[in-house]
């Protein structure tokens, strides 16, 4: 007699898990999407770049080595490239980055 009944309850306990995993997963569908792209700098140019600027630009840390500052430079001068239809402006903004994080100072400010 016990037999039927364990049956019955594994049976309701499989029907209230059934109904709280399609609850769930109409929960999960619902709700808003978000970025799953990473977040880039918002911000716009300070008059005299600094190095924590140069850092965000290029994408690396303030601390890098040259030949990592070199990597990120050509990585991100290949999107912007004016030739491959990037801006001069963004161009001239990444080589002053490169620059500044070399600690080149031949190139003080930006050319526009």
């Amino acid at each position: 007699m016990p037999a039927p009944l364990v049956a019955g309850l594994a049976i309701a306990a499989a029907a209230y898990a059934g109904r709280y995993g399609i609850q769930a997963w109409k929960s999960f569908k619902a709700r808003p999407p978000t970025a799953r792209m990473r977040k880039f700098y918002e911000g716009g140019f300070q008059p005299k770049m600094n190095r924590r600027e140069a850092a965000l630009i290029l994408g690396v840390r303030e601390s890098v080595q040259a030949d990592k500052v070199r990597e990120a430079h050509r990585k991100v001068m290949v999107a912007n490239h004016p030739d491959a239809g990037g801006s001069h402006y963004l161009a001239s903004k990444i080589n002053e980055a490169k620059d500044t994080l070399l600690g080149n100072t031949k190139n003080i400010g930006s050319a526009f």
